[in-house]
């Protein structure tokens, strides 16, 4: 395999999944990308890989951090 089409490694099992930048993820999940690094700060969301200075993120992931602070925000209330 070509070093210049190798996805970036990671520390998942998971690694076949596709990876996602922060724009994309915040799309997906109808958020901001501040909302998105936000997570990665408070621990909801990790990254799964850098593309250069871009962190990338597993798809399910970014489902997971948004499960998890929607259901925090429902207790809240």
């Amino acid at each position: 395999m070509n070093r210049a089409t190798k996805a970036p490694s990671t520390n998942t099992p998971l690694s076949t999944a596709p990876l996602i930048t922060t724009e994309l993820a915040a799309d997906e999940a109808g958020v901001t990308t501040a909302t998105i690094r936000k997570w990665v700060q408070r621990g909801h969301l990790r990254s799964a890989g850098t593309q250069g200075r871009r962190r990338l993120f597993r798809l399910e992931d970014v489902f997971a951090a948004e499960r998890t602070t929607y259901r925090a925000r429902r207790h809240d209330r």
